[in-house]
């Protein structure tokens, strides 16, 4: 049967199933969700080297102190301290790093009392470990039909079996209070395990699922986040978003976590621009306030309040000496000439961008393409039609010239001659022995008849030879 290998994405190892039954299982961090680069790698720091970082299925991972005595590394597989019986895990960090992570979760190493890792997994831990892990999914699929027996609001999303097998967790989304003491009874009876019921929100559940966000990256909530802070639309509204509910919301179905990224630099930027609540009065008319590109420092202005079009690019500088003016009572010179001349292409309106005319011209183009390759085309059929023909004339034009330095033939001779032409320019080369004998069969007709003329020709002469005899001797009388 050979090795069977399979990678474990939610825990971030591969497991490979030999022969004989054994079970190997190695770190693969390729897939692990809350990840963290080990940029201090090498770096030894006294206070930190006994403390690793264990992780478990998907983002749940923690701190733990190695009591063991054991050489431990990036990788290993080892039994942990749990609240009841113990767990498995891999360890994903070690070093000076582990105290980046500490200050980041607000835990003193010195007061905080870490959880103990016992020793390295044996080949039974390891095996028990996998058991337990092939029985969550079949326990979440029973637990949502359980659930929804009891006609409860609440969706189990997940379900986490600790490393002995003795007791579970499920994690549960839930918009209000649920009653489920019914439940965990029921699953009890039913698993004949101890249960945790541990509620998360839609941007956790997100976050233990994983996927693809529309940037193409992976989702941040499974990539490094883990502390979410509230989103509102105002954060959309400073950028000049649109306020598209299916464009602002991720997977979740809650706000895009990006959206707070750059809020803060765009207040900053906001807050450099002119104020514009009326319009801009210059000389050839009033202009009104049309887009705006924060980050740039850049505001357009049209004449016309319902139209984008001939808009005139100011920057805030000049904005701000425009309404300087106006409040001294004073109307602008137009620059909208010169605005026209430079910077007319820098800002590009959507509209037409969805025409259903846009591809015309490159239907156009591939029509006249596929013209002029039939046109080649057809041109190329024509040559070698000429080419064929011109081979086929020449045996015709030799035969010819023979027949001009023989003596005349018959009428009806000719005429079956040239019946005989055309099907010769038809003939392949397969049947160019078939012409070659009627040639050579009309040839020993020529000859016969050429030889029946000559004796008729020569039994002319005689007769006359013999009618000139008999007059001379009839006149000699």
């Amino acid at each position: 049967m050979g090795t069977i290998k399979e990678y474990d994405c939610q825990r971030g190892c591969e497991k490979e199933i030999k022969e004989t039954g054994e079970i190997k299982c190695t770190y693969k961090r390729g897939c692990c969700k809350l990840g963290v680069f080990n940029w201090l790698e090498g770096i030894s720091q006294e206070e930190m080297k006994d403390l690793f970082e264990v992780r478990f299925k998907n983002t749940r991972k923690l701190i733990f102190r190695n009591t063991s005595e054991q050489n431990l590394k990036t990788g290993d597989i080892v039994v942990v301290e749990a609240q009841n019986g113990y767990d498995v895990g891999i360890i994903t960090l070690a070093g000076a790093i582990i105290a980046n992570q500490l200050k980041r979760d607000r835990i003193d190493p010195t007061t905080y009392e870490f959880r103990k890792i016992y020793r390295k997994a044996r080949p039974a831990d390891i095996q028990k470990w996998q058991e337990a892990i092939a029985r969550e999914h079949r326990t979440m699929i029973r637990s949502r039909q359980m659930a929804a027996d009891l006609q409860l609001n609440m969706k189990i999303g997940d379900v986490e079996f600790q490393g002995d097998g003795t007791k579970a967790i499920f994690y549960y989304i839930a918009d209000e209070r649920v009653d489920f003491r019914q439940l965990i009874k029921d699953f009890a009876e039913e698993f004949r395990i101890r249960i945790e019921m541990k509620q998360i929100g839609a941007r956790q559940e997100a976050g233990l699922i994983g996927g693809l966000g529309v940037c193409g990256q992976a989702l941040c909530c499974s990539r490094y986040m883990n502390n979410f802070q509230s989103i509102t639309t105002q954060a959309a509204r400073c950028q000049d978003l649109s306020l598209n509910p299916q464009k602002l919301a991720g997977q979740c179905g809650k706000l895009k976590c990006c959206i707070n990224y750059e809020a803060s630099v765009y207040v900053d930027a906001q807050s450099k621009l002119p104020k514009v609540s009326e319009p801009l009065h210059f000389e050839d008319g009033d202009a009104f306030l049309m887009k705006t590109d924060i980050l740039k420092g850049m505001m357009w202005f049209s004449y016309d309040p319902k139209s984008m079009a001939n808009m005139i690019q100011l920057t805030a500088e000049e904005v701000k000496e425009v309404i300087a003016m106006n409040r001294k009572g004073e109307k602008a010179p137009t620059c909208m000439q010169n605005n026209l001349a430079e910077k007319q292409s820098e800002f590009m309106s959507a509209v037409g961008e969805e025409s259903i005319s846009r591809f015309d011209s490159d239907k156009k183009k591939k029509k006249n393409r596929s013209s002029d390759r039939e046109r080649r085309k057809e041109k190329g059929e024509r040559n070698e039609k000429q080419e064929r023909a011109e081979k086929l004339e020449k045996p015709e034009r030799t035969e010819k010239a023979e027949r001009a330095g023989k003596p005349e033939r018959n009428g009806r001779q000719q005429r079956k001659e040239e019946s005989q032409a055309p099907a010769a320019q038809q003939t392949t080369e397969g049947g160019n022995e078939r012409q070659e004998r009627k040639e050579k069969g009309e040839r020993g007709e020529r000859g016969e008849r050429g030889d029946r003329n000559r004796r008729h020709h020569h039994g002319h002469r005689n007769n006359r030879d013999r009618r000139e005899k008999k007059q001379e001797g009839g006149n000699e009388a």
